[in-house]
């Protein structure tokens, strides 16, 4: 009897070790999983940033060719 009753405790206390281990490795996960979302969350501001510069960009261009236009209009610059 006294046998039976060692053998289930070891299962417990193995089996309580095996949860312990994995509460933590699922901890882990969990803050992973976290810090991924935040990167998820910084990486959707870079790319509405870069689109955002992207039009900028476009907009300064077309003002850059509209002065070319401008000032090759100009008489001085005729050759």
């Amino acid at each position: 009897m006294w046998i039976w009753i060692a053998v289930v405790v070891v299962a417990v206390i193995v089996l309580g070790a095996a949860g312990v281990r994995l509460l933590g490795k699922l901890d882990g996960l969990r803050r992973a999983g976290a810090r991924l979302q935040k990167r998820q969350a910084d990486a959707a501001k870079l790319q509405e940033s870069a689109l955002k510069l992207q039009e900028t960009v476009l907009v300064v261009q077309q003002r850059a060719e509209l002065m070319q236009e401008h000032l090759a209009a100009l008489p001085l610059n005729r050759k």
